[in-house]
């Protein structure tokens, strides 16, 4: 059951933008430190590196990902979430729509 709020949290109200405002999210902070990013994705391909381990959860939409190093990409739809390693990365694409995602650094 993916969360409808966060309480308690810090928000960063200047917006996290890539690929010419076809990503964008906001940063929060949760008690105890937690790290999370809220963001939308527009239809298109792109690829992000991590520094940290990421959880990236489905809000709403879908979305195709391929986690760097693995041989086959997977498609997610709202409720679903993957992993991506540290020091890596993934391609996610959007076909239609908008993908709505909440990003938890591991």
């Amino acid at each position: 059951m993916l969360p409808t709020q966060f309480d308690s949290a810090t928000v960063m109200t200047k917006a996290n933008v890539y690929f010419d405002g076809n990503v964008v999210s906001h940063s929060l902070v949760l008690p105890g430190a937690v790290k999370k990013t809220l963001g939308l994705i527009r239809p298109g391909s792109y690829h992000f590196k991590t520094a940290a381990a990421e959880l990236m959860e489905i809000v709403g939409g879908a979305c195709r990902v391929a986690v760097d190093g693995e041989k086959t990409a997977r498609d997610y739809g709202a409720g679903a979430r993957f992993e991506v390693p540290a020091n890596s990365g993934f391609t996610i694409s959007v076909a239609a729509g908008l993908c709505e995602y909440i990003c938890t650094f591991l």
